[in-house]
């Protein structure tokens, strides 16, 4: 689960001198996310997410976060058509704020909007919505582009917040899924972590209270109630079935 910034190429700060002529053109066509087969997810999302997608949780360099699992292998994603039109009805904010994306160099407290120039509808030629108006200044658009990664931002450390919570309480445990092909041959996805129920029972009345008081505890059941998801997704694959593992070592 390690493909989340390959859609990323050429990255460099917006700027009204070197992007002063530039266009987006955006559209339904997602086939940067191709090779997807997780991305971040934000506390908010979970409502929408959770209704199409498995949501679980990874840790890298002791933090945890949630994603959406959208492929059991490697440069998957059977969230994709083959005209690169997505096929579930939400569409995860990491993926909708490409081609933007903040950069920091220091840990988080300034951030500076870049933008991938491979996106294929950047352009020079007036297609779509420009980054700057005749006089330098930025767009409308540009100006919805930024409020839109600052809302993105916000939520992000919001739902660090909360994922730290589930590290603190120790609820969380490493989880593996088997799905196996209409000619016998079986694959495994892990290197994701899932909330243990008993472990989750066996939380104190005042930490579960701390929970509610939060919205947390709706979070980690809307979490579980997805992973009944992951064998939707697997069926995407034509004639494959899948099966869950709990607890298993990743």
């Amino acid at each position: 689960m390690s493909k989340q910034l390959l859609m990323y190429g050429k990255v460099e700060p917006v700027n009204k001198q070197r992007h002063a002529e530039w266009s987006i053109k955006a559209g339904d066509d997602f086939e940067f996310a191709r090779d997807l087969n997780s991305v971040p997810l934000t506390a908010i999302e979970f409502p929408n997410a959770a209704e199409e997608y498995a949501v679980v949780f990874t840790e890298n360099d002791g933090a945890v976060m949630p994603v959406v699992i959208m492929g059991v292998r490697e440069a998957e994603n059977l969230y994709l058509d083959s005209e690169g039109v997505w096929q579930a009805k939400y569409v995860p904010a990491f993926v909708r704020r490409y081609p933007f994306v903040f950069s920091s160099a220091d840990s988080g407290e300034t951030l500076t909007l870049c933008l991938d120039e491979e996106f294929a509808g950047c352009n020079q030629d007036g297609r779509g919505e420009r980054l700057f108006d005749a006089d330098g200044e930025q767009t409308a658009y540009l100006q919805s582009v930024l409020e839109f990664l600052k809302d993105y931002q916000a939520h992000y450390r919001r739902t660090q917040q909360f994922c730290a919570k589930l590290k603190e309480l120790d609820i969380l445990e490493p989880m593996g899924a088997q799905y196996r092909t209409p000619d016998g041959e079986r694959g495994s996805l892990s290197g994701f972590m899932a909330v243990n129920r008993d472990k989750l029972k066996a939380l104190t009345g005042e930490q579960l209270e701390a929970l509610i008081k939060t919205d947390e505890l709706e979070l980690i059941y809307l979490h579980l109630q997805s992973m009944r998801n992951f064998g939707a997704m697997v069926s995407r694959i034509s004639g494959e079935t899948a099966e869950e593992t709990e607890g298993t070592e990743a």
